[in-house]
């Protein structure tokens, strides 16, 4: 199928497009987008200059990619991007932001979903096949790791980790870092494991075994969590699989703390 574009869009002649494009009516492409093949921008989209889109990217009614930062001390001429991955998938009213800072990025890996309405802010990472479900919102600097769900509705403060294969539940609030592959609701409560997106991604019986005995050690405990994955580091016998090491070292680093248990014993 060749490119297709609607006598009401509009695309500047400096806009690189791939093969097989298809731009919807009174889309528009700036000047400096980049868009790689199979990408389709449905009616009333717009792709700013500073996007950068792999192949099979689909943006959605009235969404905007590569908008400014909403930055009160953002200069407009700072050069900056936003990349997105191929088979990224964009629903209605989505906003995504490029970066703030010359020549920085705002990153969106594959097969990532932004449902209806979600806004990712300038300078967030994004791994692959993240969802956020509608409404969700992420402030600057955001890293959400691969396989991570936002629910509908949830805001994730600035600067927070999400950790791998988390589930963040709907409406939920997020000013802590997040480890890797638990459940996460209300304001910075984790709430066990992420069991049915572990089984989806096949996880063995062994590692989620291991998963749910560190979670105890350190969600459900109180103390200096940094400090004691050093320890846990420093023990050959502690840590056993690739999951579990990476659990760790996720409490290595991080400058706002870390959401626990409800259950955490004093």
């Amino acid at each position: 199928m060749p490119s297709h574009f609607h006598e009401t869009a509009i695309v500047d002649a400096k806009a690189q497009l791939g093969e097989r494009v298809q731009v919807g009516p009174y889309a528009i492409i700036e000047a400096g987008a980049i868009l790689g093949d199979d990408c389709e921008l449905e009616a009333h989209s717009i792709v700013k200059g500073s996007a950068r889109l792999g192949n099979g990217v689909v943006v959605g009614h009235f969404s905007v990619i590569g908008g400014n930062p909403q930055h009160l001390s953002f200069n407009p001429d700072t050069p900056s991007t936003i990349e997105i991955g191929s088979g990224v998938r964009f629903g209605e009213g989505v906003t995504a932001h490029r970066s703030m800072y010359e020549n920085g990025k705002t990153i969106i890996r594959d097969n990532s979903f932004l449902m209806g309405n979600a806004h990712v802010a300038h300078d967030c990472a994004l791994g692959r096949e993240v969802v956020l479900a509608n409404g969700a919102l992420l402030g600057g600097h955001v890293t959400l790791c691969d396989h991570v769900f936002i629910g509908g509705g949830a805001g994730v403060h600035q600067f927070v980790r999400v950790g791998e294969g988390v589930m963040v539940g709907g409406l939920g609030e997020i000013s802590k870092d997040v480890a890797p592959q638990v459940l996460a609701m209300g304001r910075n409560r984790t709430c066990g494991l992420n069991m049915v997106g572990l089984k989806r991604r096949n996880v063995s019986e062994p590692e989620i075994s291991e998963l749910k005995n560190l979670y105890r050690s350190f969600l459900m405990k109180p103390g200096n969590l940094s400090q004691r994955a050093d320890e846990f580091l420093g023990r050959d016998s502690a840590v056993q699989t690739p999951i579990g090491r990476a659990f760790v070292e996720f409490f290595i680093d991080g400058g706002r703390g870390f959401a626990r248990s409800e259950r955490t014993k004093a």
